[in-house]
């Protein structure tokens, strides 16, 4: 685990019969039967699920404006989405994307598990056990026979992605989500972070493009070498991943994030745009005749919003808008495949129009919102990386440079006063915003009115729907069923045996004669490796373990 113990944990509890339905689903098994019997739809093979991280219509309305022509999701939008979390109606990115991965709500910075009890939103009831895991759709496709991908413009370990694979209940367990992703055994994985397959102890790893990624990983595991040794391929450019045409790949092009899209083109030539990786990932995975499920973020919409950065989230935006263009080509092709398409939550509170342009709001042109933004050549970050020092006139050439904008002494005041509890590049997109465009922004952080939701191939809800809704339209879309997967994946291991070991020094259960390592998919058992579906999950709140029925059945084998 992430945090280890230096102690053999003794788990003992009264022995009873094997128990196959896990407490964590009850509720999720009701809402999936009625929503089953409500929503009587032709079944699709694919689902394609496209989340624009942190957004909401007004950088759908910017971009319009700025592309000069309609968006893909504007042919798209049906109903709006609630947002909130188990225990905030402002969410966080790791609680809203397992809300629509599992159809559960849960606690901020949680990952596929149910909610804590303490701190709960009045009146809120939890429809699944305080940290029991919870199946996701894109497992239960899997347990379906169906193809997986997951794409990403952040690491991939990084909240969005990482809840539709992995089982724990802090974001920031990158190592511990990496070797969930890695032993969940999804086909096509395309993103950043591969400093999270590489461990401390070997030699930096030599990209095709020259350069050198360092290990994160402190359990002594080199992942790179468990995805050779299960036969995928493993890339880090845009040449490599063209070259794959069929089997299970990885794609990492960077250690840790990829760049923003308008930024590739100066720092990193070899990532490919989201929309390559999109249609990469459908050319490989629309090769299984069960069909497949992709999942793909747009992850840096969400750090623009973050950072006030108007043309970063609008050209990330873009790049995302293109993606959705990919998946509806597709879509339009074979006739059985449902695009889904909605962002987890709205971040900064991108408006149209601020303080500033208050007392003439109602003359506000095209070219007062569109000519700035046309102006600015990197993010805001860009322009921070090619400042040639830290200096007050660096930081004036480098916006005259990057963004066409002449910073005055008041503006250079501005930034530098708010600099140091936001940080340059933050401070910039805060007040250039404010100075020289049309844009307002309400926060730096996240914000909880509804989104928008996009979607095609299938008849779509006209009404505010709520964020776990959307994990029950994809897996009805496709089929499967998510409370049957979660009791298959994930039995709480203490209602079906009197008495196991948990030795945190090495992430191992010991049971019935047999080793269950935490996080992957796999036991051993006289010796032998023993392949499970699903992966071991271990709860440190509540010392809980969860294993799956087949590992229970082949534990209870002589």
């Amino acid at each position: 685990m992430q945090t280890k113990w230096k102690k053999l944990a003794q788990v003992g509890v009264v022995a009873c019969c094997l128990a196959f339905a896990a407490s964590s689903a009850v509720a999720g098994g009701k809402w999936n039967k009625k929503w089953e019997k409500n929503h009587d739809f032709h079944k699709s093979e694919n689902v394609i699920i496209m989340i624009p991280d942190g957004c909401d219509e007004t950088v759908q309305t910017v971009a319009r404006w700025y592309k000069g022509e309609n968006l893909e999701v504007d042919t798209m939008q049906t109903g709006t989405v609630k947002v909130h979390m188990a225990n905030s109606v402002i969410p966080g990115s790791a609680a809203a994307a397992t809300a629509f991965a599992t159809g559960h709500k849960t606690t901020v910075r949680f990952l596929g598990v149910g909610p804590r009890t303490e701190d709960l939103l009045t009146d809120f009831e939890p429809t699944a056990a305080p940290y029991a895991p919870v199946a996701s759709v894109l497992e239960a496709a899997q347990r379906a026979g169906k193809a997986t991908g997951i794409v990403s413009t952040s690491r991939v370990t990084h909240a969005t992605p990482a809840a539709f694979a992995s089982h724990v209940e802090d974001r920031g367990w990158d190592n511990d989500i990496m070797e969930h992703m890695v032993y969940n055994n999804i086909d096509v994985v395309f993103g950043g972070g591969a400093r999270h397959l590489l461990s401390t102890d070997d030699e930096p790893y030599t990209t095709s493009f020259g350069a050198t990624w360092n290990g994160k990983r402190t359990d002594g595991q080199n992942l790179m070498d468990v995805l050779e040794d299960r036969g995928y391929t493993f890339v880090d450019s845009k040449t490599q991943m063209q070259e794959v045409t069929s089997g299970k790949v990885w794609g990492l092009f960077d250690d840790s994030h990829m760049q923003p899209d308008m930024d590739r083109q100066y720092f990193a030539e070899h990532e490919p745009s989201l929309a390559e990786m999109v249609e990469k990932a459908i050319e490989i995975l629309s090769q299984d005749p069960d069909g497949f499920l992709l999942m793909v973020e747009g992850s840096q919409v969400d750090w623009a919003g973050h950072n006030n950065d108007p043309i970063y989230m609008v050209t990330d935006f873009i790049a995302f808008d293109d993606a959705v263009k990919v998946a509806n080509d597709f879509a339009e092709k074979n006739h059985r495949t449902t695009v889904l398409a909605y962002p987890d939550h709205n971040t900064g509170g991108m408006k149209i129009g601020h303080y500033e342009t208050a007392m003439g709001y109602t003359e506000t042109t095209i070219e007062d919102l569109v000519t700035p933004l046309k102006g600015m050549l990197t993010s805001a970050n860009g322009v921070v990386a090619m400042m040639e020092d830290d200096s007050d006139e660096a930081l004036i050439v480098s916006v005259n440079d990057n963004w066409n904008i002449e910073l005055n002494d008041e503006d250079v005041k501005e930034i530098r006063d708010f600099e140091p509890s936001v940080g340059l590049s933050y401070a910039l997109g805060r007040v250039v915003s404010k100075n020289h465009t049309v844009i307002g922004w309400s926060t730096h952080g996240h914000t909880g009115e509804t989104v928008p939701l996009w979607m095609t191939g299938k008849q779509a809800p006209a009404r505010v729907i709520d964020n776990t809704e959307l994990a029950y339209i994809a897996a009805d879309a496709i089929g499967v069923d998510l409370a049957k997967t979660t009791d298959d994946l994930y039995v709480d291991l203490s209602t079906v045996t009197a008495s196991f070991d948990v030795d945190l020094e090495y992430d191992i259960i010991d049971v019935a004669g047999a080793q269950l390592p935490i996080g992957r998919d796999y036991m051993i058992k006289n010796g032998r490796e023993i392949p499970l579906p699903g992966v071991t999950v271990y709860a440190p709140a509540t010392g809980k373990v969860y294993v799956s029925k087949e590992a229970i059945r082949k534990l209870r084998r002589r």
